[in-house]
């Protein structure tokens, strides 16, 4: 059941993306209000990285567990990837962010937590980390780890994108949501972390590596000075934070937090201001914010939401997750030989050819050395070789996925 679910939330996630690429995903969203399927998301998202944090790594650590194919666990680790995938999709309308309800408290906290480890990765680790991948055995624990750390720095990024458009709607979300941002989490301050070190930035050999469109990319020089999208979101939602003159009177002004704002200033160049006009708003009030200390902020008597779906899930399994890990080997899995012909054949369903070029932002790429490919695994055509010879190479890795597929 739980699969046939992912299938689900799959298929929607593809059908997010080519919606918003043609500008027609409004008909989405109005079945996402209308069915009252944001707080289901919301809470599936939290249940897989709950079971990322107790569950996968009890797994690795098994020793009876040596799974003939890692691809029942990797459908789970790239679940999280999914549901946050659609929710980015879909919460640039305002129906959206309104229809999570309570829940919204609940995805800001998992954006918070996605972007503290943001702010604590290092960038030298992100730029290779892909390469040593391909040096893994495929079903090594060690391998897994790697998978799901590459996995969720990806996650951390869309989570990104997500909290920047749930400050667009400041005014209309609940009290305890503006508290949590701004108090609870003090996410103007963690954003700042995130100009200044920009883990999606690094520089490896003399050269400006920067992370698009799920790659890392080496940044022309007359480009370095270029403001990306990640880099976007960031100043963007630190402008509807700190601009909104609800957070501005909730918001606490005190020596740190002022102190830690300031240092924005240094980043608001005139060449970042020509590609974003309404930083000269943001460079005006922390000019205004350096020579004044503002008024405390209003405590307001109010009875707080909390979120309690992360609480609620840890309560409930608090000294299972061993005994859980277990009965998920036994049951989940370790499936058999048909078993897993039958799954390779319905994800193939989903991951047509004609859908999966559809969604595809470059040509094709070698499996092997990474340039351009032109030639397609003729058994399962589902992997891509520039040269015969990078095939025959592959084949041994590629052979038992091969056979599953064809």
């Amino acid at each position: 059941r739980w699969l046939r679910q992912h299938e689900y939330v799959e298929k929607l996630n593809m059908h997010g993306i080519l919606s918003a690429a043609a500008g027609q995903e409004q008909l989405l969203t109005e079945l996402l209000v209308t069915h009252g399927k944001i707080p289901v998301l919301i809470r599936e998202l939290i249940s897989v990285e709950i079971w990322k944090h107790k569950i996968f790594p009890v797994l690795c650590r098994l020793e009876d567990f040596k799974p003939r194919s890692t691809f029942p666990i990797y459908v789970v680790l790239h679940h999280e990837a999914s549901i946050i995938n659609l929710l980015e999709t879909v919460f640039f309308y305002k129906e959206i962010c309104e229809s999570a309800e309570d829940s919204i408290l609940d995805l800001i906290d998992y954006c918070h937590r996605k972007l503290t480890l943001l702010a604590a990765r290092s960038t030298k680790a992100q730029a290779v980390t892909s390469a040593e991948l391909r040096a893994e055995p495929l079903a090594s624990p060690s391998s897994m780890q790697k998978q799901a750390e590459v996995m969720e720095f990806e996650i951390s990024l869309k989570a990104l994108s997500v909290l920047r458009f749930i400050t667009d709607q400041v005014d209309s979300l609940p009290l305890s949501a503006l508290t949590r941002m701004l108090n609870t989490h003090n996410l103007p301050c963690l954003l700042v972390e995130l100009v200044e070190h920009c883990p999606w930035s690094c520089w490896e050999a003399g050269k400006l590596k920067k992370f698009e469109n799920g790659t890392w990319h080496v940044v022309p020089p007359e480009d370095q000075v270029k403001m990306t999208k990640l880099d976007g979101q960031v100043w963007l939602a630190l402008l509807n934070l700190l601009l909104s003159p609800e957070c501005q009177r909730k918001y606490r002004f005190d020596g740190f937090n002022k102190s830690q704002l300031l240092k924005l200033r240094a980043f608001l160049t005139d060449v970042l201001i020509d590609q974003l006009p309404n930083l000269v708003e943001m460079q005006r009030f922390l000019g205004y914010l350096a020579v004044t200390e503002p008024a405390p902020p209003k405590k307001d008597l109010i009875l707080e939401q909390v979120p309690v779906i992360w609480d609620h899930i840890l309560k409930k399994n608090s000294g299972k997750w061993e005994a859980i890990a277990k009965h998920q080997v036994k049951h989940a899995f370790s499936p058999t030989e048909e078993e897993l012909k039958l799954q390779a054949r319905r994800w193939a369903q989903i991951y047509s050819l004609d859908m999966m070029e559809a969604l595809a932002p470059d040509r094709p790429r070698c499996r092997v050395c990474g340039v351009e490919a032109a030639k397609r695994c003729s058994r399962c055509r589902n992997e891509w070789y520039c040269t015969r010879a990078c095939q025959v190479q592959h084949w041994q890795k590629h052979k038992p996925a091969c056979n599953l597929m064809a």
